[in-house]
């Protein structure tokens, strides 16, 4: 049986006077790999900042595995990369190093032990060669891989990726859920996306976020389903190559 490393139970969340996520449940196990779908402005990202304790619900709660909130914080998350100014003058190997857990000594005097695992994930995310560049100098791809080092150098049991689909180009694309596909094998997964009918041949099961959440326990689901579900989007594909496309949405929110 597999391990839950976190539940989220009955979480109400507003923001600005409007509801944005309504008696939302969850439970995430240690072998999970679940896309995040839903219409822009539904709560996929609000979630993710409850999980985070960025954001504090208005009820409900998280109850977490003792392991994830142990002296090293086992959840790893890549936000929307578009954030970031790339003006600041970090190089590759410190955004890297910058994974580590808060309260660490700084970048420059890290152990041969923690650079060594810096190491490890560029090598093995095809970045080793750009460890002393600038990030602001990297493309979307390079950059990406490097936030996603960032992520994976506290040895996290859960990894949550925001979107991280939205500023790359489509072979990085395919390349990226390859790696994810393999770093399941370690880790348990959340995946937001808008890129339906991409994401379905990787991940295990689907979480549809439009302020409820609906749980769909497989990778497999119809246009039937989703409005069953209301989560308004339209998924279409053309022969081997999956296609999304948003239908049309006027959520309130």
């Amino acid at each position: 049986m597999s391990e839950q490393l976190l539940s989220v139970e009955k979480v109400m969340l507003s923001l600005g006077g409007q509801k944005v996520l309504e008696d939302v449940d969850l439970q995430i196990t240690e072998n999970d790999f679940i896309g995040v779908i839903g219409p822009n402005g539904g709560g996929k990202t609000s979630l993710v900042k409850v999980i985070l304790g960025l954001l504090k619900p208005d009820s409900g709660r998280i109850r977490y595995n003792r392991d994830l909130l142990g002296g090293r914080h086992r959840i790893g998350y890549l936000p929307q990369v578009h954030a970031f100014d790339k003006k600041f003058p970090i190089t590759v190997r410190d955004v890297v190093l910058s994974g580590l857990p808060a309260g660490r000594k700084a970048v420059s005097r890290h152990s041969a032990g923690e650079r060594d695992k810096a190491v490890y994930w560029m090598e093995k995310l095809g970045i080793g060669a750009l460890s002393g560049k600038t990030i602001g100098t990297l493309s979307g791809g390079e950059m990406q891989r490097a936030f996603l080092c960032r992520s994976l150098i506290s040895e996290p049991r859960l990894l949550i990726l925001d979107e991280p689909d939205t500023y790359v180009d489509n072979r990085f694309e395919q390349e990226l859920y390859e790696i994810l596909r393999d770093l399941n094998g370690q880790m348990a997964i959340l995946l937001v996306s808008h890129d339906v009918g991409t994401i379905t041949a990787y991940i295990k099961s689907i979480a549809c976020v439009n302020r409820k959440l609906h749980y769909h326990p497989s990778n497999i689901i119809s246009e039937k389903q989703l409005a069953a579900y209301d989560c308004p989007i339209q998924i279409i594909t053309h022969g081997d190559v999956p296609h999304t496309v948003l239908g049309k949405h006027t959520h309130e929110h």
